[in-house]
């Protein structure tokens, strides 16, 4: 089959795209061309996807139906790192939806934003690995859609986007971060202990991104970042967090003294 050869009807094949391995070989393969300097951004029709393509499995349930197991449990293990792997899956299509979906960003935003994809392919592709070591595979525990639902609301406006994306979900994966990797530990899995560093240093990344073009949005629209931040957790209804803040991570990731401040405040 010819692959089309613009931008935008390159990635909107990705984003359908229901079998994982294609996906996750598309997304590397525009992310490469794109680098190249192949892919024009020609004009194309732009619709809201109430759904991004996924496998048959892993079944898709309601948050709270997923089952909670303890990770030194015989599927505890297996079922912690599936639910990172449903996470890093719907981080493909949640960057391959902000490249194809916000076309009046300039072009740095799409470079930054395919490459985000390309590297959260790279992580669902550790954690596939590492599932199948222990005898499992994507696809054996039900999933949640949540990540994927917050992209469907936030698909009208890409300041929206960047404020409730990369700022609170993902920042969210920084926090929770070392409690992951202190459980695998205590069960002596250093192999996922490993991955998981990989990954909590290109969230780092990632989020940083996001804040990057939050603060960009905020500048060129005259708005006040906390202000607009605050206001947008309200009005969809979030939290930035439920529990501790990894205070060095987020830094890294770009969040300001000020920020930070705010967000401990916030949550006491």
């Amino acid at each position: 089959m010819m692959m089309p050869t613009a931008l935008y009807p390159r990635i909107q094949a990705a984003l359908l795209c229901t079998d994982v391995a294609d996906k996750l070989a598309a997304t590397e393969a525009i992310h490469a061309a794109w680098q190249r300097g192949e892919l024009p951004r020609e004009d194309a029709p732009l619709t809201r996807l109430p759904m991004a393509g996924h496998p048959e499995r892993p079944e898709l349930v309601h948050a709270t139906k997923v089952p909670r197991r303890r990770p030194g449990s015989p599927q505890g293990q297996p079922a912690m790192l599936h639910a990172i792997a449903h996470i890093e899956f719907n981080a493909v299509n949640l960057a391959l939806d902000a490249a194809w979906r916000f076309r009046d960003m300039p072009d740095a935003f799409v470079s930054d934003w395919l490459r985000i994809a390309a590297e959260e392919a790279g992580h669902f592709r550790l954690l596939q690995g590492r599932l199948q070591q222990l005898g499992y595979r994507y696809g054996d525990f039900p999933a949640h859609n949540g990540l994927w639902e917050i992209c469907h609301v936030t698909d009208h406006d890409v300041l929206v986007r960047m404020a409730l994306v990369p700022r609170v979900l993902e920042a969210r994966g920084l926090d929770a971060s070392p409690e992951l990797q202190r459980k695998l530990a205590n069960i002596g899995d250093e192999a996922s202990v490993a991955i998981l560093d990989i990954i909590l240093r290109d969230e780092i990344g990632h989020v940083q991104v996001g804040n990057h073009w939050f603060h960009y949005l905020c500048r060129q629209r005259a708005l006040e970042p906390m202000a607009t931040f605050s206001r947008l957790l309200a009005e969809y209804d979030l939290t930035a967090h439920r529990g501790s803040y990894n205070i060095d991570a987020r830094r890294q990731a770009g969040f300001s003294e000020a920020e930070l401040q705010w967000l401990q405040l916030a949550k006491d």
